[in-house]
């Protein structure tokens, strides 16, 4: 009996390291072949959570034996794992896809698969078995651990496989990971979300709130220090729901000081934080550590209550003006970032206003301002009151031009200082310089060379470019 039908496997991740092995045996037939090794390529679209998956595709890609190639028109295998938050990331992937099409013509051995929250819509599926039927392998958000085995089924069966699961209880974290950065990684420390805003269609694909076990976490955490990293992020899509449901519950602060107790940890980040449940406790633990980076990314969504009701937020404008004032007052040198969506169903000028009052009374350091999308499978894609195209174009305008200028100004209220910063990268336009990031999120370049990366050193910020730095290295922390 083949052993991967068979009792002989303790847990998920013995079975999926034994298919690591066998993908592997499958590959080095194939560079017999090609005389060469045979070349993978991952494209990331969307948020944090998917660049962290992403580094896991491809810890297992290359542990199978593939070789990783930015090239990806000649790639062997290319991977696109989706986002589906707005519609327009779902017209980037058909359209790369299109561009695909006439090149696996040409190269019938291409493989082509496609993974991430655009799967877990069964209308995406649809639509991929119908106008793109040379792609060979789609799977979702719940069923990433077992990429190794889809893989090598995959390359046997030759045929289409789909493989979609509509939710999962299982978490499997402890596979290979290719990590981006040397000195930094991110941390899922949690999956799902429980919140159900009406324009979101993250609940529907990355399912029901589930977290980690903490133990597993740290452990996590401690390995990665072992390993040379500095800085961690925390991910989840509501880090402040972390531990409910958990047998040994604790909750997100109690997390992070544990997470602050890992030497070799220099940093701490996290994201994202909901409003509605951010606690005092919370404010405390990232007040009282210096390992807790000064940097709170608060989505606001919308500055009027009349809307926020509307996108099931569970807060008013007047509670996230407290909190987030309570938390500038409690951590003086915190930088608040949000995000901020414009022309919601019903959205008007006067709702429009109350937005533009919250910016300018919180002083966000920045926001990322989003046009509503309208996602089908969402309550606001029912709504009848769409706002005009018309209304978006005037008053998103108004609205990005309001952060952008708080922004500056909060921006250049640190000119002059010194301040600790991460490098992380030789500087793309001046390789003399080395670009860094501070704790508040900020980038700084300044002279230096590739020994600095992945070093904390302190730099001087000499001039601030609005939303950006130029500095001088004082020297090491």
């Amino acid at each position: 009996m083949e052993k991967e039908h068979s009792d002989l496997f303790t847990n998920e991740t013995e079975r999926q390291l034994y298919y690591i092995e066998k993908l592997n045996a499958v590959l080095k037939e194939k560079e017999a072949l090609l005389g060469r090794k045979v070349t993978c390529h991952v494209t990331t679209f969307g948020c944090q959570m998917n660049a962290r998956d992403s580094e896991k595709l491809l810890g297992i890609l290359k542990n199978a034996g593939f070789l990783e190639t930015d090239d990806e028109e000649n790639a062997d295998f290319v991977i696109f794992n989706t986002c589906t938050v707005r519609d327009n990331a779902n017209q980037r992937v058909y359209g790369r896809l299109g561009a695909l099409k006439s090149i696996v013509k040409k190269n019938p051995d291409k493989k082509i698969a496609l993974c991430g929250c655009m799967m877990q819509e069964n209308s995406v599926i649809e639509k991929l078995r119908k106008s793109y039927g040379f792609v060979n392998l789609i799977f979702g958000t719940h069923n990433l651990f077992k990429f190794a085995e889809l893989c090598y089924r995959m390359y046997e069966e030759g045929e289409m496989i789909i493989d979609i699961w509509d939710k999962t209880d299982e978490i499997v974290e402890d596979l290979p990971v290719e990590r981006k950065y040397s000195f930094k990684s991110g941390v899922n420390i949690m999956f799902g979300c429980n919140n159900f805003c009406t324009y979101c269609i993250v609940p529907y694909v990355r399912g029901r709130e589930r977290s980690r076990n903490s133990i597993e976490i740290i452990r996590e955490i401690e390995k990665l220090a072992k390993d040379g990293v500095k800085e961690v992020m925390l991910l989840g899509q509501n880090v402040n729901s972390y531990g409910k449901g958990l047998e040994n519950e604790i909750s997100f602060p109690e997390l992070l000081k544990e997470v602050c107790k890992v030497e070799g940890i220099e940093r701490i980040r996290f994201m994202t934080s909901h409003p509605k449940d951010l606690s005092d406790e919370l404010i405390e633990v990232m007040k009282s550590s210096d390992k807790i980076c000064r940097h709170l990314h608060l989505p606001l969504q919308s500055g009027s209550t009349k809307i926020l009701t509307a996108m099931n937020r569970r807060y008013t404008k007047e509670s996230y003006v407290e909190l987030a004032l309570k938390i500038r007052n409690e951590i003086p040198d915190i930088a608040i970032t949000s995000d901020i969506i414009v022309g919601f169903p019903g959205e008007t000028k006067e709702d429009i206003d109350d937005t533009i009052d919250v910016i300018n009374t919180v002083s966000f350091d920045g926001a990322f301002t989003f046009v509503y999308s309208k996602r089908t499978g969402t309550p606001a894609a029912g709504m009848d009151n769409q706002v005009s195209e018309e209304f978006v174009r005037t008053h998103f305008d108004r609205v990005l031009k309001t952060v952008q200028d708080n922004a500056k100004a909060q921006a250049h209220k640190k000119t002059g200082r010194t301040e600790k910063v991460l490098v992380e990268e030789i500087n793309e336009h001046d390789s003399s310089m080395v670009t860094g990031r501070l704790s508040n999120n900020l980038i700084v370049h300044f002279k230096g060379d590739k020994s600095l990366i992945g070093t904390i050193v302190n730099v001087k910020l000499n001039e601030c470019k609005d939303f950006y730095y130029y500095g001088e290295m004082i020297g090491d922390c």
